[in-house]
């Protein structure tokens, strides 16, 4: 790399894109003590105003700032993980996933009445297969508008009383006004968490993806992997082998969620069905054989500047991942998303 000139970051112009990309800039100016400038990149996900499925799930954000990274307009591009397809982008590497913040998703009102406890008609607005599910279950009487736009539309909508409710991830509410750290107050309105994990999020919700061409300069690849977080990465990856498992893709009805505690992981996975009859659930727990060593093997090939995709760390993740998919198509998941994919007349 030319290191009289700044490291070129691109992302989506959001306030949440431009705010969580600053995190990771700040962090590479840190690490690297080279300046790191943001290179805003409109994507069709930002103009297009349909509804995600219709225009072919989440990955629609990323397809714009992919050309551009592959153009040379930047160097890198920081993702929200769960925007992201599930197979990675040839000639493309996620060199880093920085620690996770809150996962959970959270539910917005104007005056605190619980998601469960909504009158009947009540309109809560979310874009998300996955949430409407989640919210019928919760309170089947509400009724849930497909909505699009920024976290501040969003929950404008609920201030000037078109919504009574939205749902919305925790993490983008930290990552815009409060540094990634605890949800932060809304003015005039209130904020309801759902807990984990009995309400699954996204694949990969709430942590963030720096990816880089698979030929970039080793030293920026090194510079990238100071800024990962390998309990992150296992976690994220696994969820994302899941995801890819039971062939649901972005726009799936599927909650996902890993977490570790003592060489242990623990997954919760939901994939919806027509109705809470039609769910399939598992909860889960193993031991990581070796997962000290796996994580200090993933270190070490991390900082020689090798991209870790292949690492037995991230290999392991799969295999559990790949394992659980397996379970949830035996137990009912295929059914599920077999209908859930079939084309309508």
């Amino acid at each position: 790399m030319d290191a009289t000139q700044p490291i070129r970051l691109g992302t989506r112009r959001s306030r949440l894109a431009v705010a969580q990309s600053g995190l990771v800039a700040r962090e590479l100016e840190r690490v690297s003590g080279r300046p790191v400038e943001l290179v805003q990149i409109t994507s069709e996900g930002d103009t297009n105003r349909a509804s995600l499925a219709s225009l072919g799930g989440a990955g629609v954000f990323a397809t714009r700032l992919r050309e551009a990274l592959l153009a040379g307009e930047c160097d890198l591009l920081v993702h929200s993980l769960k925007d992201l397809p599930v197979e990675q982008a040839p000639g493309l590497v996620i060199a880093a996933t920085p620690a996770r913040v809150d996962a959970r998703d959270v539910v917005i009102t104007r005056d605190g009445t619980p998601l469960a406890e909504l009158p009947r008609g009540s309109r809560v607005g979310t874009g998300s297969p996955r949430r409407v599910a989640q919210v019928r279950r919760a309170n089947p009487g509400v009724e849930v508008v497909d909505i699009r736009g920024n976290i501040d539309s969003r929950m404008g909508r609920v201030r000037d009383g078109e919504l009574d409710a939205v749902v919305l991830a925790a993490a983008g509410l930290t990552r815009v006004d409060a540094d990634g750290g605890e949800i932060p107050t809304v003015a005039g309105l209130f904020v309801e968490a759902q807990n984990l994990p009995g309400w699954p999020t996204a694949a990969g919700q709430a942590s963030l993806a720096v990816e880089t061409a698979a030929d970039a300069d080793p030293q920026l690849l090194a510079w990238l992997g100071e800024l990962d977080a390998p309990l992150t990465r296992f976690a994220v990856t696994l969820e994302r082998a899941i995801l890819g498992g039971v062939e649901a893709g972005c726009h799936a009805p599927v909650g996902a969620h890993a977490w570790t505690s003592d060489s242990h992981v623990h997954v919760r996975v939901d994939v919806y069905g027509a109705d809470h009859h039609e769910d399939v659930t598992l909860d889960h727990s193993e031991p990581v054989v070796g997962f000290e060593s796996l994580i200090e093997g993933y270190i070490q090939a991390r900082g020689s500047g090798a991209a870790a995709d292949g690492s037995d760390l991230l290999v392991r993740a799969r295999e559990i991942g790949h394992g659980l998919a397996r379970r949830l198509l035996d137990n009912g998941a295929a059914d599920i998303v077999t209908r859930e994919a079939a084309p309508t007349t």
